[in-house]
């Protein structure tokens, strides 16, 4: 019994050394520390250039856009209609004739409103002093029979041989509106035009490089402003005479502007 408690005794100092850490406690095994990860560095943001590029390019006109229509007034509504369309129908014979196509004639709007004389003696108040209802004692003098043509001419050399066939067949009932200069295809002059814009924006950038001691890197990003489409160019109808309506229709211009974003190496 004496031996069983002496075993006891020295179980229970041995666990109360190792408990407190004391020489004679048995040995623990050390855990392995585990390595730290390297640390990762951020490469730094490349050096870039920003610049804004314009380019340019035109073209000879190839068409030629005609506006123009009959106007008629008359005592009754129905003699103005009836007069209207005999002058129409003249004035689209002659524009046949002269080499518009079929297929280029278009009706633009067609109307008839009363006129009225005011008490000033004004004949066309409601257009002389903008007003939109007749004033009380205007005096109905007859009716406005309008129409209006948009005549596309694809041989311009023909434009000044229309616009004379419509001022000679209708006589004093014809009506010039506008005539407009402009391109069938302008997409290929958009492209001529977008050409010119980016190789002034890469030299922009390439010059830029140099003077930073650097070289031109990838391009990072480009972006067009929308300058709309090439527009026509109008020509006054005063510059139209009735000997002969010379034609001056000049060139079609586009243009584009373009940002963009270089890398410099």
């Amino acid at each position: 019994m004496r031996s069983v408690r002496s075993v006891r005794s020295v179980s229970a100092l041995a666990l109360g050394l190792a408990a407190l850490g004391l020489p004679g406690a048995p040995a623990v095994a050390a855990q392995p520390v585990p390595a730290a990860a390297p640390a990762v560095v951020a490469a730094p943001a490349p050096a870039t250039v920003t610049v804004t590029g314009a380019g340019s390019a035109s073209a000879a006109p190839d068409t030629a856009v005609l506006t123009a229509g009959i106007e008629v007034t008359r005592p009754t509504a129905e003699k103005a209609l009836t007069e209207q369309n005999a002058a129409a129908e003249a004035l689209l014979s002659a524009v046949r004739t002269a080499g518009v196509a079929e297929r280029d004639i278009r009706t633009e709007n067609l109307s008839l409103s009363a006129v009225y004389r005011d008490q000033d003696g004004d004949p066309n108040p409601y257009e002389a002093r903008g007003r939109r209802t007749r004033g009380e004692g205007d005096q109905l003098i007859g009716y406005r029979a309008t129409q209006m043509f948009s005549l596309t001419i694809r041989d311009i050399k023909k434009t000044g041989a229309v616009v004379q066939a419509v001022v000679d067949a209708p006589g004093d009932a014809s009506r010039i509106h506008s005539v407009a200069f402009d391109v069938r295809d302008p997409q290929a002059l958009r492209a001529k035009a977008r050409k010119s814009a980016y190789q002034d924006v890469r030299e922009k950038a390439a010059q830029y490089a140099g003077l930073s001691g650097r070289r031109l890197g990838r391009l990072v990003s480009l972006e067009e402003s929308d300058g709309g489409r090439p527009r026509p160019v109008p020509v006054p109808v005063a510059s139209f005479s009735k000997e002969g309506v010379p034609v001056a229709p000049g060139r079609i211009q586009d243009e584009v502007s373009v940002t963009a974003v270089y890398e410099l190496r």
